[in-house]
């Protein structure tokens, strides 16, 4: 009996999964037909390896407990060619905190490998992936999470949701529907991993987003199966808008799965147009973001695991960020996280360095 309502409890899902793959392809066919006549590539350009990314130290202190974060995050980009694109994102966190309050500070380092991707460029509409690569869930997980971009330090509770690493296959790109909308898409595939420092999951998904360059606005779907365990779905939906007339990131996104649920909307706002003391505001940003996670199936012990709540929890967060010079910013911020087992108050304070060094001699062939 348990066997025939799996079976037909499954349908459903079975049919947001065909639904959801015709919407993919159907996207995708403009993007394979143009690339059946390649770009043309610049004769006198010649890519050269760039050694990029970010480093931090920051200072928490989550309900009166302080813990040392330095990280440093090396990405690598070597270019194989005119097509051909080896990329790499690595990891290196500490988490240092006091032995009983009072002693030395002492922890552990993290090590992850984010990704390390072989592209293939087939033209301007389509790219293709192989390898491990970040899961292309919302937009928080590829677009904004390094510390030299991310506009508060603390990410939202709904994170761990559908994203992290992936091991397989992707097909991404974007294209035009016509002068006013332009569409991006991305679809994988993930195998099961238990590699050290390559884990992933089975999955299968896509994202699909309309961007429209008039308001600069851009709204989304994701969508993700799980192909073992629970066979469970996740959802998600994202928007962002850059309007032209005040330097102004507005953002949000909504994600739904057996783990959890729940959303976060940050709006960050540069000061470089106030009236008054213009030189020494300009460079300083302000960021609030509010936020709620509702608690899924899962026990106090795979929460710590994934990272999340175990119960119901609504967090307000505001921050400042002031850009030193190009490729350093000072950050702060705090935040106050209301749930059952007790309301606490987070504090982050810290810099962020963003570099790049091309490893080749710059210039034409």
């Amino acid at each position: 009996m348990d066997h025939i309502v799996r079976t037909f409890g499954d349908r459903p899902g079975r049919a947001c999964v065909r639904a959801s793959c015709l919407v993919i392809f159907f996207c995708l066919i403009p993007a394979l037909l143009k690339a059946q006549t390649p770009d043309p590539v610049p004769e006198m350009e010649r890519p050269v390896p760039i050694l990029t990314g970010n480093a931090g130290f920051f200072t928490n202190v989550n309900g009166g407990e302080t813990e040392l974060v330095p990280s440093i995050t090396p990405v690598l980009l070597l270019p194989l060619g005119d097509r051909w694109l080896v990329e790499s994102r690595a990891e290196f966190k500490g988490e240092f905190e006091r032995g009983g309050g009072t002693g030395p500070y002492g922890g552990k380092v993290e090590q992850e490998i984010d990704y390390l991707q072989l592209d293939y460029i087939a033209n301007r509409y389509l790219t293709v992936t192989a390898g491990r690569f970040l899961t292309p869930f919302g937009i928080y997980n590829e677009r904004l999470y390094p510390i030299w971009i991310r506009s508060l330090q603390p990410t939202p509770l709904i994170f761990p949701l559908g994203t992290g690493s992936s091991d397989g296959v992707m097909l991404r790109g974007g294209f035009s529907l016509n002068p006013k909308v332009n569409l991006n898409y991305a679809t994988y595939f993930s195998t099961l991993s238990t590699m050290n420092k390559f884990e992933a999951d089975r999955l299968a998904g896509g994202r699909v987003g309309f961007f429209l360059p008039g308001p600069r606005i851009e709204a989304g779907v994701s969508f993700q199966k799980e192909l073992q365990e629970e066979r469970a779905n996740a959802f998600g939906f994202h928007f962002a808008w850059q309007p032209a007339a005040v330097p102004l990131n507005l953002r949000a996104e909504y994600s739904r799965s057996h783990d959890g649920s729940g959303y976060w909307i940050e709006a960050a706002y540069r000061l470089s147009q106030v009236p008054f003391w213009q030189k020494a505001l300009r460079r300083t940003e302000i960021v609030g973001r509010g936020q709620q996670l509702f608690a899924g199936e899962i026990d106090e012990d795979e929460a710590e695991e994934y990272g999340l709540p175990d119960v119901n929890t609504r967090q307000g967060d505001f921050g400042l960020n002031y850009y030193i010079q190009d490729g350093l910013k000072a950050s702060a911020s705090y935040s106050r996280r209301f749930n059952s087992d007790g309301n606490v108050n987070i504090w982050t304070v810290g810099l962020a360095y963003r570099f790049a060094l091309p490893l080749g001699r710059v210039g034409p062939q």
